[in-house]
């Protein structure tokens, strides 16, 4: 069942919920909360320097392989209305990328793990939601 669902998801609407999450993730971190973000983890402020490639587009590559479990998931559990996205995007968002976000902050590296949760959980929730709905109107 799984590897049909592999064959038939839509390679274009994966590429668009990757590139939709990526600048939805810029929007939200760069200007939403980017103040609120280096609080969260303990710092005055976050020096352009520390910036690098990596923190930018890592996490669009770990996006990728989200994007892709959902739209194998989605296909295998014959989701294809916009309300039945938008619950399967509920789900996941707050089921898996929330949960998983709290659980990574809980530990002595981070010194506001609900704050850091809060500000964290509206992208994952958010872009798990965009993703979904993207993944079957395309």
């Amino acid at each position: 069942m799984f590897w049909e669902a592999m064959s038939e998801i839509n390679l274009l609407a994966v590429a668009a919920s990757v590139v939709a999450s990526f600048f939805f993730g810029g929007v939200w971190f760069g200007a939403v909360v980017s103040r609120l973000y280096v609080v969260a983890l303990g710092m005055e402020s976050l020096p352009v320097e520390k910036v690098k490639p990596l923190f930018i587009f890592g996490p669009a590559v770990c996006n990728l392989f989200v994007v892709l479990t959902s739209a194998v998931l989605m296909r295998a559990l014959k989701i294809d209305s916009l309300g039945e996205a938008v619950c399967f995007g509920l789900i996941v968002g707050v089921g898996y990328l929330l949960s998983t976000c709290m659980n990574i902050a809980i530990n002595p590296n981070f010194p506001r793990p609900f704050f850091y949760t809060l500000i964290n959980a509206p992208y994952f929730v958010g872009s798990s939601i965009l993703t979904s709905v993207l993944l079957v109107s395309i």
